[in-house]
């Protein structure tokens, strides 16, 4: 199995820059394996796929599938989403690059509870892992516990504009966050409030959490509605 560690040390013999090589697929070790892959004539995507991964270690025989797999599914700990001030970086110009997501189960609106959707609109590198965890929420909650909870509950996710009383865009602003049942979980409000501070939503934000997605409310104890593929 090739680990991210390797391949950072990798890029940094090539001379490529992937920063300091410390097991975490950052920003830095993103367009590290770019500029790779625009060197070497194959698909620019930032992945260390198989076809990377072969380019990069011509010689080692080893399966890659292992790795490949290790990458495409970050953990909270070790997560491939940047921080929040290289997202422009990471993801490009706000309000591009979207993907509809076809959403395993019917939502409703926040703001008009009789209307309901079945695909939401999310940044196209975050497509593939936000579908994974609305199947996991799928499989782990019914209909009635969705209810119960609010996970049926859509407040926004693509949404461009600044963050509230700042000038940084938000992280809606690329949809790249998700806001849930905002009626019953305020901006403001910490945990002794919440409805998704109750411990019946731990697994719907542990899904979140094993694709590396942060939940401001588990995280900072505010604005318990959303999360986001990005780190703080």
């Amino acid at each position: 199995m090739v680990a991210t560690r390797d391949i950072q040390e990798r890029l940094k013999a090539l001379g490529f820059d992937p920063g300091q090589p410390d097991g975490r697929l950052g920003a830095r070790t993103l367009k590290a394996i770019k500029a790779f892959q625009i060197e070497n004539g194959l698909a620019a995507d930032g992945r260390a796929g198989p076809i990377t991964l072969a380019a990069l270690f011509p010689n080692d025989d080893s399966e890659t599938e292992d790795a490949v797999a290790e990458i495409s599914q970050p953990s909270h700990a070790n997560s491939e989403w940047p921080r929040q001030v290289n997202c422009m970086e990471f993801y490009g110009g706000v309000g591009l690059f979207q993907k509809k997501l076809a959403l395993p189960f019917e939502m409703r609106l926040a703001w008009d509870k009789t209307v309901t959707i079945k695909s939401i609109s999310v940044h196209q590198k975050v497509h593939d892992s936000a579908a994974r965890v609305f199947s996991k929420i799928a499989d782990k909650y019914n209909k009635i516990e969705r209810k119960q909870l609010g996970l049926d509950l859509f407040g926004g996710s693509l949404n461009v504009r600044k963050m509230r009383g700042g000038s940084s865009y938000s992280m809606h602003s690329w949809g790249i966050a998700i806001d849930f049942d905002p009626e019953r979980n305020q901006l403001r409000w910490g945990r002794d409030k919440s409805r998704l501070a109750h411990s019946d939503a731990d697994e719907f934000w542990r899904a979140w959490e094993q694709e590396g997605w942060i939940s401001l409310g588990r995280s900072r104890d505010f604005d318990w509605m959303h999360v986001q593929a990005a780190r703080l």
